[in-house]
């Protein structure tokens, strides 16, 4: 399944806040269609090759509700994207804050598919 969805993306320079809209890949990790707002890249290069670069971050919102992750960048390629466990834990963090659900509750309300109930009948 190939789920996008619309994140923005700060980059910390010693100075200096860079924001970028982008689309994240849920499924891969990916972080792809990067546009940057009040950054020039053709006169001033990528934020993440500038000297005082610090780190990047994300933010995942939705109806008020933010969940911020970190960002990884391959300097040599310029790709911006999410590790498989910070994929994971956004997920997760994502469920909890606009669905009101805990992973807990995840884990509890999974399908017992196979089970029996005590009159010999399979639960549903």
């Amino acid at each position: 399944m190939d789920l996008k969805v619309p994140i923005t993306i700060t980059d910390e320079l010693s100075e200096e806040v860079i924001t970028a809209t982008a689309s994240l890949n849920l499924a891969s990790g990916e972080i792809q269609r990067v546009e940057y707002e009040d950054w020039d890249v053709d006169a001033r290069g990528a934020p993440w090759e500038s000297e005082d670069y610090e780190f990047s971050s994300g933010t995942l919102s939705n109806a008020g509700k933010d969940v911020e992750f970190k960002v990884d960048v391959n300097r040599t390629t310029g790709q911006y994207s999410v590790s498989a466990s910070e994929l994971l834990e956004i997920k997760v963090r994502a469920a909890a804050l606009f669905a009101g659900v805990s992973g807990q509750q995840l884990a509890t309300q999974a399908p017992h598919a196979g089970k029996s109930d005590r009159r010999g009948g399979s639960l549903h």
